[in-house]
Formats: C-alpha cells, structure tokens, sequence
C-alpha cells in the first residue's frame, strides 16, 4: 500500500542536449534522497521560502572548477530541461559532501511540500529519478561495460552489446472501493497509528491496469470489485513510481487482510472516517473526491 504526491511542471520543456549558454539555471542539486535549498533565517523546518540555487548564486558553490574553491565533484550532472526559459540541471553530490555553505541546507522533498515552488517541486521529482537511473546504469546489465550516455535521447548504451537502457517507472494502482455510502480503507504496518489509505499494489508483467485493480483488491482484502473508473494519476521519485488511482464498486466477499501486507481493513461511512493520509498523497485526493461525491448523494 502506497501513496503518492507530484505533479508534472508547466511551462517546462524536456530536453536532453544542453544550449551552448544556459546562465542563468536552476540547479537540483541532491545528496541521496535530500535536496540542497537556499533557506531562510535558521530553523527547525524548512523557511517558508526555500529556493532551489540558481546560477546567479552558484558562485558560492560552484559546481565547475573555476577561481573559486571547489565545494565538491559531483558524481554525475544531467541536463533536464527548461522552465519558461530557464534551464534546469541535476547534480548528484557525494555522500561525504561537507556542510553547505551558511544559509544553504539539505532537506527531505517531503517537508518541502508545499512551501517549495510547485513546479520546482515537481521538477525535483524528476531529477532525483533521471539520477538514480543514470547511477543504476552506469554499467551495463547483459555484459557490465561501461555504459555512454545518448546525445539524441534519455538513454544510455552499452557499446559492447548495444543493450539500450531508458529510464523506467513502475506502474502501481490505488483502488478505492465503494459500497452504499460505505468505503473501503485499509492499514499496512508501517502506517501511523490510526491510519487508513486506499488500497494499491504494482502492476505485473501482462497485465492491464484494471486487471492488476481487481487482483490487488482481491489478494489484500478478499473482495470482488466492478465498475472501474479512472480518477487520477500522480508520479513518485522514490525511486521511479507513477500511480495510477481508481474509483471502483464492491460486488461480493467479506473482509479478509492478507497476512503480512494489511494489518487491518474495514468499511467506514462517509460521516464517520478514521485518520487519512497527508494532503500531499494521491490516495488523500482520491479518498476527498469520492466521499464528497457520496456524501452529495446521500
């Protein structure tokens, strides 16, 4: 059981292939899963206007050897894009990175939700997954050569085998079940205490979205479902998700938890919910939008 935040930017172009001139930039610089922002005063949290650096401010850590000091090498940079005119870069900076410079920090893209700029929110995203494929296929996975990078296209190849390797997302679907002003939520055991969410599981090799909607509603929970309908998609860099979410009706079976995947799943009534996940979570909107849609038919 999963749950997703993220958007897709707008105003912002893909690209792979770097301008001859691209200052100023935007620079998504990550060290692991943890995002160097330029913050405000000292803080338990996040200012309430974290900035990503951009290149007018690089010179305080340049990621280039010029006549400044060298804060650190990266690992790897990646072209990604623009935003409305601005370029946008990837870098990934060693775990043994020292302490940005003052006023500069590392912080978690989950406690940068909603106070981060949405599309470098959603631009964040995507780095820190075009990263750990670009880390993850360094080598090749047929004959381990020393994979090249394509000037053309997000792809690395192998040039001993010519094995080609694009960066990937694992499809997963969230399933909310209905039945007569009742809803279906369910809690794995790594859930808060009191938590309930939508149910959601990883699509398989050959099966359709619906397919694989129907097999993880029966697995976790023991139910029959009909009716599925789309709601809404949202992707999830942790590593390289995309969660697809769907509104669907109970048909037939009891309640019964998978063992080992839900600790408890039970009906609840529209007026009477338990603790929901964040706001920040697909599973949150898809759980709002349909209590709200049942509750207007009541």
């Amino acid at each position: 059981m999963i749950e997703m935040p993220f958007t897709s930017p707008q105003g912002f172009e893909a690209a792979v292939a770097a301008p001859a001139d691209t200052d100023p930039a935007y620079w998504f610089v990550f060290r692991a899963d943890r995002l160097l922002v330029e913050l405000g005063p000292p803080s338990p949290r996040p200012s309430d206007d974290p900035r990503v650096p951009g290149r007018a401010s690089w010179a305080k850590l340049p990621l280039r050897k010029n006549n400044n000091p060298l804060w650190f090498e990266p690992a790897r940079t990646l072209y990604l894009g623009h935003l409305v005119g601005t370029a946008c870069w990837a870098a990934e900076a060693p775990a043994d990175a020292a302490a940005p410079p003052a006023g500069m920090g590392w912080e978690g893209l989950r406690a940068l939700f909603s106070v981060l700029d949405d599309a470098h929110f959603a631009l964040a995203g995507r780095a820190i997954q075009l990263l750990d494929w670009d880390r993850s296929h360094h080598y090749c996975g047929r004959c381990g050569t020393p994979t090249e990078a394509k000037a053309e296209e997000r792809a690395r190849v192998c040039p001993a085998c010519n094995l080609s390797a694009y960066p990937r997302l694992a499809p997963a679907v969230m399933a909310l079940v209905r039945r007569r002003g009742e809803i279906l939520l369910g809690r794995s055991p790594h859930f808060p205490p009191g938590m309930y969410s939508a149910l959601a599981g990883f699509v398989e090799p050959g099966e359709t979205l619906e397919q694989c909607l129907a097999r993880e509603v029966e697995e976790e929970v023991g139910v029959k479902v009909s009716r599925i309908r789309y709601f809404a998609s949202q992707p999830w860099p942790f590593p390289n998700s995309l969660m697809i979410a769907f509104v669907c009706d109970w048909v037939s079976g009891e309640i019964r938890p998978q063992a080992g995947e839900i600790e408890a799943a039970n009906w609840f009534k529209v007026l009477h919910l338990p603790k929901l996940p964040s706001r920040i979570s697909i599973a949150r909107r898809l759980i709002d939008g349909v209590v709200e849609e049942m509750r207007g038919e009541a």
